[in-house]
């Protein structure tokens, strides 16, 4: 986060999931992390990595804080949170579904849950009412995830709410 009142991300780096619930290798994607902000030209802007990763079936009461407590050793130099999205990340997209219609068929006999984490819906449920032929993660989350309703989100799933106060509580701190 710059110190001049402005945030500057940069490009995730992206690991299976199966690799990043490894100790070593969280470890190891932390410190490539840690090493591409201290590229940042501001030596006094805060940085923070961000650890965003599906849940999938593991409890992410459970999952996060030993993520966390991993990934805290090989981030020294940085701020680190790690926030797991329940069940996975298309499920964000199940909760703001009202605003994603140019990408969603409207829904047909099984709509989107007003507790979309509770019911399971994830990655399946958006793909049954995909307009286009088919759905893929590595082009069709930036896309959706830019024309998302954040605020109907936030609402509809505490994973993503928990995100927002994440970096909410690194914009405020000094």
């Amino acid at each position: 986060m710059g110190g001049s009142g402005f945030v500057v991300t940069l490009p995730p780096i992206r690991q299976p999931r199966h690799r990043l619930i490894r100790p070593n290798e969280l470890a190891r994607a932390v410190e490539l992390a840690a090493l591409r902000l201290s590229t940042v030209a501001d030596p006094a802007a805060r940085r923070l990595v961000l650890l965003l990763i599906d849940a999938d079936e593991d409890p992410a009461c459970v999952l996060a804080p030993r993520l966390l407590l991993d990934a805290q050793h090989a981030a020294r130099a940085c701020d680190f949170a790690c926030v797991l999205a329940v069940v996975e990340y298309e499920s964000w997209f199940v909760a703001a579904a009202s605003s994603l219609g140019e990408f969603l068929h409207p829904e047909v006999g099984d709509p989107a849950s007003a507790d979309p984490e509770r019911a399971r819906h994830g990655k399946r449920w958006i793909e049954r009412r995909f307009r286009e032929p088919k759905y893929s993660e590595t082009i069709d989350q930036r896309r959706m995830t830019a024309a998302m309703d954040l605020g109907a989100c936030r609402r509809a799933s505490r994973s993503f709410d928990k995100l927002c106060r994440e970096i909410a509580a690194r914009a405020v701190a000094k």
